[in-house]
């Protein structure tokens, strides 16, 4: 009788221990399954962020002359995006831009240099003024060499920096500081003019 309790009782342990082992083996294996996963999303996403839009200066002659009412900027998986919103209504028109790489920044009118934090500056200037054309009462609180109201590019990839420039002559000029000279595109997208600078030359990072 002793012997067939403690042949029981050998058997049992004998299966907590596999049942053990099994668990084990399990929890390993989806760690393992987990960071192929991983691993395989950020390979995805890399395929898909190859750029070609170069880095040399966007320009547009187009029309629009409507006031500058808001920036702000966003992240995405393979570029940081600054918008620009200009205020709706008449006359109709998206604005005239120019984006390029400067090699320091110098503000609009005064000539006076803005230091800008960042490997690279990238300038931008739209037909959209800081104030309304008619009434010259300011649309947007942007303060020459000043940090963009309401920009906070913490944790972001690429954007480094963002100061205000000017509003001069109908037009307005900011300065963004980014982390190298890398690739951008700056299109139109109903009252918004938008730059994107890629987080790398060839795929995300």
């Amino acid at each position: 009788m002793r012997d067939i309790r403690l042949l029981a009782i050998a058997v049992l342990v004998a299966a907590g221990m596999l049942t053990t082992a099994s668990a084990g083996t399990a929890a390993a294996s989806g760690t393992e399954g987990s960071k192929g996963a991983t691993e395989a999303t950020r390979s995805t996403v890399a395929a898909a962020c190859g750029v070609t839009w170069g880095s040399l200066p966007k320009t547009s002659e187009a029309t629009g002359s409507r006031p500058l009412t808001n920036v702000r900027t966003g992240r995405h998986d393979c570029y940081d995006r600054m918008v620009l919103d200009i205020r709706g209504g008449t006359p109709a028109g998206t604005p005239a831009y120019d984006v390029r790489y400067v090699e320091k920044f110098y503000q609009d009118g005064s000539g006076h240099l803005i230091k800008i934090n960042g490997g690279a500056v990238l300038q931008i200037v739209a037909s959209a003024p800081s104030y309304d054309p008619d009434t010259h009462q300011p649309t947007y609180g942007g303060k020459g060499g000043k940090p963009l109201p309401g920009v906070d590019l913490t944790g972001y990839k690429t954007f480094r920096d963002a100061r205000f420039g000017a509003s001069y002559e109908g037009t307005t000029q900011l300065g963004l500081g980014v982390r190298a000279r890398l690739p951008f595109r700056v299109f139109t997208l109903g009252d918004r003019l938008v730059v994107d600078v890629a987080h790398s030359w060839a795929s995300a990072r």
